[in-house]
């Protein structure tokens, strides 16, 4: 089977693997098909570390070096610019490339987003039973909780768009509102290229699930 790096107080016999259990298991003992497992798993992980890794270390370079670029564009003039927060855009000579450094709030929604929640559901048995199934689709989506257990904070807010004269949905609406609560700031890097010679850059994805 595949040598695992072990912590120091971890010891394994020779002749020895580990199971998940934490039990050992002679390797003799272990089928071909779960070595195999084995194999492709660790092979597969310690890629992906050193692609983590890898990515990591770009998001350090390239956020010191578009902080570098602002810090002598600032001395040129003699003018600080922004600091360290605040959005940047940053083109190649030809306009093929864009590297955009973005902040953005982290949100969370206190407990009293259950009121809101309960206030919609209030409007929309109140209102006419069929005139608002799409309305109904869009809640549903917006409260569903992902695999983590947390709600999407994107399909919460697009809620607030949804403009409906009637003094119970503005209620709930202002509940959704005090719901929310800034938890901190994050800090992105997105690369664009230039889609041929239209004004369109399209993202060049550093998300697995994008490439």
């Amino acid at each position: 089977m595949t040598e695992k790096q072990q912590t120091p107080s971890t010891h394994i016999p020779a002749g020895f693997v580990m199971n998940a259990a934490g039990h050992l298991v002679p390797e003799h003992q272990v089928r071909e098909h779960d070595k195999l497992r084995d194999h492709v798993a660790c092979d597969l992980v310690e890629e992906a570390v050193l692609l983590h890794n890898a990515l990591a270390n770009f998001k350090a370079r390239a956020l010191a070096d578009i902080a570098d670029l602002i810090r002598i564009s600032g001395d040129k003039y003699g003018v600080t610019l922004g600091g360290k927060k605040g959005n940047v855009s940053i083109l190649t000579y030809d306009g093929r490339y864009k590297i955009e450094r973005a902040h953005a709030d982290r949100i969370v929604f206190t407990e009293e987003i259950l009121a809101a929640k309960e206030l919609i559901d209030q409007c929309i048995r109140a209102w006419s039973e069929g005139a608002n199934d799409h309305l109904r689709v869009l809640v549903d989506r917006a409260f569903r909780a992902n695999r983590q257990g947390q709600i999407k904070t994107n399909d919460v807010l697009s809620l607030l768009r949804v403009e409906i004269d009637d003094p119970n949905w503005k209620r709930a609406m202002q509940a959704l509102r005090d719901s929310i609560q800034v938890n901190g700031q994050a800090v992105y890097i997105r690369v664009f290229q230039r889609d041929g010679m239209t004004d369109r850059y399209l993202p060049i994805s550093l998300n697995i699930a994008g490439v």
